[in-house]
């Protein structure tokens, strides 16, 4: 939760990656006690993220030459790096969490692989003009999901898990990246503006950014709930049910909270500036049990 000492703003930050070590052995499939539903619901995004952030890398790498500002160069290789460490974090929890306790992750990674590297992936073979009208396509596409992605590392930084006797391992995953979601969060926007993308093209993007990714984050809960041994088969309107109770609890992000705050790019002069407290984000990363694990070693 945020304290009085976590509002004070600390100026410009220099963006890096951390390492981080968690120990996946303990860690159940149902991460929130007596909320199934919403560790599923969570625990979803373990299956777009490493294909997604891979994307996120690859996209900017090759934006990088066309980047003048120094220090918008600065903070573009800075988020590479963070985005890079979170792939590879959570590929991790697919296998030693999900794999290892009877759920399968090879649909869904096939799923992302086809989703991140062939229809919103570069296109071999297209004209150079052609070529980097997609590429500024993707960023704005990362522009609008990486909103999202601060909108949701504010709520995991500040929802009452520990309440719930979430996971540990799981929670600190999840607010580790979070935390850094909210730390870099102006890069993806700042990026898309140095090249020039027009408002209408920006929330274009947003708007389909964020339909899509919630809507795959459904899907993939239903797999997971439907592969749980220790569930009963539920449909889509069974899970929505189920999430709503989760809301209320405290254990889920409200998607009307959410979806006000996508409305909020669609304001003239957004800035990200406004989701989250870099403050908050950083006294986080300084005490993360992973990153302080990781540093010891």
């Amino acid at each position: 939760m945020a304290d009085e000492a976590s509002t004070r703003t600390p100026g410009r930050v220099e963006l890096r990656a951390r390492n981080v070590e968690h120990d996946w052995s303990r860690t159940p499939l149902h991460w929130i006690p007596g909320d199934a539903v919403a560790s599923h619901a969570i625990g979803a995004l373990n299956f777009l993220l490493p294909e997604g952030e891979r994307m996120f890398c690859a996209t900017f790498h090759e934006l990088l030459p066309l980047i003048g500002d120094e220090a918008l160069r600065r903070d573009v290789l800075g988020f590479i790096g963070q985005e890079s460490m979170h792939a590879e974090t959570h590929e991790i929890v697919l296998h030693e969490v999900y794999g290892a306790r009877g759920i399968d992750p090879a649909p869904l990674i096939r799923q992302s692989e086809f989703l991140f590297r062939v229809v919103v992936g570069p296109r071999p073979g297209q004209s150079p003009r052609r070529a980097r009208q997609h590429l500024i396509e993707r960023a704005a596409l990362i522009g609008g999901l990486e909103h999202l992605f601060a909108f949701l590392g504010d709520w995991i930084l500040n929802a009452p898990l520990e309440e719930h006797d979430a996971d540990p391992q799981m929670l600190d995953l999840f607010r580790w990246h979070g935390a850094e979601e909210v730390e870099h969060r102006n890069v993806a926007h700042d990026v898309v503006v140095h090249m020039g993308v027009g408002y209408v093209r920006r929330n274009i993007a947003m708007v389909v950014g964020v339909g899509a990714l919630l809507a795959l984050i459904l899907r993939n809960t239903r797999y997971l709930v439907r592969a749980d041994p220790d569930l009963p088969t539920m449909g889509y309107l069974r899970i929505g049910r189920r999430l709503v109770r989760s809301m209320r609890r405290g254990t889920f992000p409200r998607i009307p909270r959410l979806l006000r705050s996508a409305a909020i790019c669609l304001t003239p002069g957004y800035s990200p500036e406004s989701v989250g407290d870099t403050a908050q984000a950083l006294a986080y990363l300084a005490a993360s049990p992973s990153a302080r694990a990781a540093a010891q070693i």
